[in-house]
């Protein structure tokens, strides 16, 4: 396995995992999609608290605080991945609609876009 990782090995890689835990885990099942969404929030909920409790100088230079900061960005990317796969979300389905809203934000104003938010 490389060091980067495609959508499709991740949502692989994750359900091996679910294989492994799915006595305990919720099935796997679209209607658990939001339950994973919120453990997501509480996961990227740690990786804030880090940054405030350690501040962003030691996610950048501490070696043991970067990676686990690191460590809480993957559950935050394997709790995503856990959505995709409960609503069936192929990766490549997910890269073309990813790949259309990033083509959309390239060509975006934002600032004039957030000016016609709070007209």
């Amino acid at each position: 396995m490389e060091n980067d990782l495609k959508i499709s090995e991740l949502k692989e890689m994750q359900l091996k995992l679910y294989e492994l835990n799915k006595e305990k885990w919720h099935d796997m099942e679209p209607k658990f999609a939001k339950d994973h969404i919120l453990y997501m929030v509480e996961e990227i909920g740690e990786c804030i608290s880090i940054i405030k409790k350690k501040k962003i100088d030691s996610v950048m230079n501490d070696e043991h605080i970067r990676n686990r900061f690191i460590e809480e960005l993957s559950d935050v990317l394997m709790y995503y991945i856990e959505v995709l796969n409960r609503l069936n979300i192929s990766a490549e389905e997910f890269s073309k609609v990813y790949l259309e809203k990033y083509n959309t934000n390239m060509h975006r104003n934002y600032e004039e876009d957030n000016k016609k938010k709070y007209v």
